[in-house]
Protein backbone atom coordinates (compact mmCIF):
# COMPACT_ATOMS: atom_id res chain seq x y z
CA UNK A 1 0.00 0.00 0.00
CA UNK A 2 2.79 2.42 0.89
CA UNK A 3 4.60 1.75 -2.44
CA UNK A 4 1.44 2.40 -4.48
CA UNK A 5 0.89 5.70 -2.63
CA UNK A 6 4.47 6.79 -3.31
CA UNK A 7 4.17 5.72 -6.96
CA UNK A 8 0.91 7.72 -7.33
CA UNK A 9 2.53 10.75 -5.72
CA UNK A 10 5.52 10.58 -8.06
CA UNK A 11 3.27 10.23 -11.14
CA UNK A 12 1.10 13.15 -10.00
CA UNK A 13 4.16 15.34 -9.40
CA UNK A 14 5.49 14.45 -12.84
CA UNK A 15 2.22 15.36 -14.53
CA UNK A 16 2.08 18.67 -12.67
CA UNK A 17 5.64 19.43 -13.77
CA UNK A 18 4.76 18.72 -17.39
CA UNK A 19 1.73 21.00 -17.14
CA UNK A 20 4.04 23.76 -15.98
CA UNK A 21 5.91 23.56 -19.29
CA UNK A 22 3.30 25.69 -21.10
CA UNK A 23 4.85 28.77 -22.72
CA UNK A 24 2.79 31.85 -23.64
CA UNK A 25 3.86 34.62 -26.00
CA UNK A 26 2.24 37.60 -27.78
CA UNK A 27 0.72 37.47 -31.27
CA UNK A 28 -0.07 40.34 -33.66
CA UNK A 29 -2.10 39.69 -36.82
CA UNK A 30 -2.54 42.25 -39.59
CA UNK A 31 -5.42 41.75 -41.99
CA UNK A 32 -5.21 42.59 -45.68
CA UNK A 33 -7.16 45.82 -45.04
CA UNK A 34 -4.78 46.84 -42.24
CA UNK A 35 -6.98 45.68 -39.36
CA UNK A 36 -4.79 44.68 -36.42
CA UNK A 37 -5.59 41.80 -34.10
CA UNK A 38 -3.65 41.30 -30.87
CA UNK A 39 -3.58 38.29 -28.62
CA UNK A 40 -1.51 35.45 -27.31
CA UNK A 41 -0.45 31.94 -28.19
CA UNK A 42 0.48 29.12 -25.86
CA UNK A 43 2.68 26.13 -26.59
CA UNK A 44 1.68 23.11 -24.55
CA UNK A 45 4.35 20.51 -23.93
CA UNK A 46 2.34 17.49 -25.02
CA UNK A 47 -0.35 18.94 -27.29
CA UNK A 48 1.05 21.62 -29.63
CA UNK A 49 -0.56 24.96 -28.95
CA UNK A 50 -3.40 27.38 -29.33
CA UNK A 51 -3.92 31.07 -30.01
CA UNK A 52 -6.53 33.77 -29.67
CA UNK A 53 -6.44 37.28 -31.12
CA UNK A 54 -9.00 40.09 -31.24
CA UNK A 55 -9.43 43.49 -32.84
CA UNK A 56 -12.12 44.48 -30.36
CA UNK A 57 -14.95 43.43 -32.69
CA UNK A 58 -13.95 39.98 -33.90
CA UNK A 59 -12.01 37.23 -32.16
CA UNK A 60 -10.13 34.51 -34.00
CA UNK A 61 -8.85 31.29 -32.47
CA UNK A 62 -7.11 28.10 -33.46
CA UNK A 63 -5.07 25.15 -32.33
CA UNK A 64 -2.08 23.43 -33.85
CA UNK A 65 0.09 20.39 -33.38
CA UNK A 66 3.80 21.04 -33.13
CA UNK A 67 6.61 18.64 -32.41
CA UNK A 68 10.15 19.55 -31.37
CA UNK A 69 11.68 18.87 -34.78
CA UNK A 70 9.02 20.64 -36.88
CA UNK A 71 9.54 24.32 -37.73
CA UNK A 72 6.48 24.82 -39.97
CA UNK A 73 2.89 24.05 -38.98
CA UNK A 74 -0.49 24.54 -40.63
CA UNK A 75 -3.65 25.11 -38.63
CA UNK A 76 -7.31 26.10 -38.96
CA UNK A 77 -8.48 29.58 -37.94
CA UNK A 78 -12.05 30.24 -36.82
CA UNK A 79 -13.39 33.74 -36.14
CA UNK A 80 -16.60 34.65 -34.35
CA UNK A 81 -17.63 36.89 -37.29
CA UNK A 82 -18.03 33.86 -39.58
CA UNK A 83 -14.63 33.98 -41.28
CA UNK A 84 -12.48 30.87 -41.39
CA UNK A 85 -9.03 30.27 -42.74
CA UNK A 86 -5.94 28.15 -42.94
CA UNK A 87 -2.74 29.48 -41.40
CA UNK A 88 0.89 28.53 -41.75
CA UNK A 89 3.41 29.40 -39.03
CA UNK A 90 7.19 29.38 -39.41
CA UNK A 91 8.90 28.92 -36.03
CA UNK A 92 12.29 30.63 -35.69
CA UNK A 93 12.40 29.42 -32.10
CA UNK A 94 9.90 27.73 -29.80
CA UNK A 95 8.24 31.10 -29.03
CA UNK A 96 8.99 33.33 -32.04
CA UNK A 97 8.27 33.40 -35.73
CA UNK A 98 5.87 34.59 -38.39
CA UNK A 99 3.32 33.35 -40.85
CA UNK A 100 0.24 33.99 -42.92
CA UNK A 101 -3.44 33.06 -43.03
CA UNK A 102 -5.60 32.69 -46.12
CA UNK A 103 -9.17 33.49 -45.08
CA UNK A 104 -12.43 32.15 -46.53
CA UNK A 105 -13.18 35.56 -48.11
CA UNK A 106 -9.91 35.35 -50.08
CA UNK A 107 -8.05 37.88 -47.93
CA UNK A 108 -4.47 37.22 -46.82
CA UNK A 109 -3.43 38.04 -43.26
CA UNK A 110 0.11 38.14 -41.89
CA UNK A 111 1.16 37.54 -38.30
CA UNK A 112 4.15 37.76 -36.05
CA UNK A 113 4.51 35.94 -32.74
CA UNK A 114 6.98 36.32 -29.93
CA UNK A 115 8.58 39.49 -28.56
CA UNK A 116 8.63 41.10 -32.03
CA UNK A 117 4.82 41.09 -32.06
CA UNK A 118 4.84 43.73 -29.32
CA UNK A 119 6.63 46.21 -31.62
CA UNK A 120 3.83 46.27 -34.20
Amino acid sequence: MKKSFIRAAVVTAGLLALGACDTAYPVTVIGQDGTTFRGAATNTFLHGGSFQATNGNATCTGTYDKFADITTVSFPVICNNGLRGIGTAFFQSETAGSGFVTMSDGSKWQFLFGRGALAI
